[in-house]
């Protein structure tokens, strides 16, 4: 603050939101609104590139279209989804104007919180959530229509994942944000859309399958990343990017096994996407305890034992730890209550 230009100081003073960076766009002062809003002190912000509150949930286009025109010079004024301190997101109205003092280039951002205007055309935290959550389930159920027992299986497996993910995530102490465990668990509900590409008299034989009819059922993780390829090039928008790339993980690797005896690609271990090694023991789990056309339902206790069995085999060692923990956790709570 001491060598900041004394002409910059008064926009400090501002109602809203301001952010003061160098020519690097390194931040050399905040004032107490951006304080409030962000959750972010002056202290530890200051050195930090501006994109520290940054998120996947602004456009790319509005980035690089901000960075031409500072580049030649020029104010700029955009519409950003940021991340505050605790991870809830907050959305603004910015204008970063740039300044020439003496031989260097400063640039004044001040933002204003479109959360506590009456109106304004963003979408709320929650609301962005609820359609990707919606809309990645009505595709999945419309990609599996002809199975009526299909809603509740996909609807027990996301909220399983989910509540994994964050017990996993915790218990590893890996750093996951919101962001990241909403989209391992919205696009977990997406894991075997390609089976709409299989016949039924395969698909819901009962008994064993022949070899070639296997070779059929497996070819179900190709076909439905081809359908969430195809999705992305025409949907083209970044509302549902994360969660499509991340489902297209989740439906290609699914069916891998930590010892390299899975499919399609025969993955072993860490090779396998994390969002896949955490949807496998799920899909297996609720797989295993549901009564289907082709299988009789499993106790939970014996699906448990399976799984336990398959720690360091089928399964990811430490999936399966927290897995085990989680449903020990759950039990006893409800054991309380």
């Amino acid at each position: 603050m001491d060598t900041l230009p004394a002409m910059l100081i008064p926009f400090l003073k501002l109602a809203d939101a301001v952010m003061l960076t160098d020519s690097q766009h390194q931040i050399i002062a905040v004032n107490a609104a951006y304080e409030k809003i962000t959750g972010y002190t002056q202290q530890e912000v200051v050195n930090q590139k501006a994109s520290i509150v940054r998120t996947s949930y602004t456009p790319r286009t509005t980035h690089e279209h901000m960075k031409r025109s500072l580049a030649s010079g020029k104010a700029w004024s955009g519409v950003f989804t940021n991340r505050r301190r605790d991870e809830s997101l907050w959305h603004s109205s910015i204008t970063i104007t740039p300044f020439e003092i003496g031989q260097a280039t400063y640039y004044v951002g001040v933002f204003r919180e479109l959360e506590q205007l009456r109106s304004g055309y963003y979408l709320p935290e929650e609301r962005i959530s609820k359609l990707q959550s919606s809309m990645l389930k009505v595709l999945a159920i419309s990609c599996e229509i002809r199975d009526p027992g299909i809603e509740e299986h996909l609807v027990r497996v996301r909220e399983l994942t989910r509540r994994l993910t964050v017990y996993h995530n915790n218990r590893l102490q890996l750093g996951w944000n919101l962001e990241k465990i909403n989209q391992i668990a919205n696009a977990s509900i997406l894991h075997d859309i390609g089976k709409s590409g299989i016949p039924e008299g395969i698909l819901y034989k009962p008994g064993q399958l022949a070899y070639y009819e296997r070779q059929i059922v497996e070819m179900h993780t190709q076909i439905g990343a081809d359908i969430i390829e195809k999705i992305y090039m025409e949907f083209n928008d970044e509302l549902l990017a994360n969660e499509l790339t991340t489902g297209k993980n989740i439906i290609m690797y699914h069916h891998e096994k930590w010892d390299g005896s899975g499919y399609p690609q025969r993955l072993c271990e860490e090779e396998i996407p994390i969002e896949a090694r955490i949807v496998s023991v799920v899909d297996v789990f609720d797989a295993l305890t549901s009564a289907r056309p082709y299988k009789e339902k499993w106790t939970a206790e014996r699906a448990i034992s399976f799984i336990r069995e398959q720690r360091g085999k089928h399964f990811d060692p430490a999936v399966v730890d927290s897995f085990l923990e989680l449903l020990q956790h759950a039990e006893a709570e409800q054991q309380y209550q």
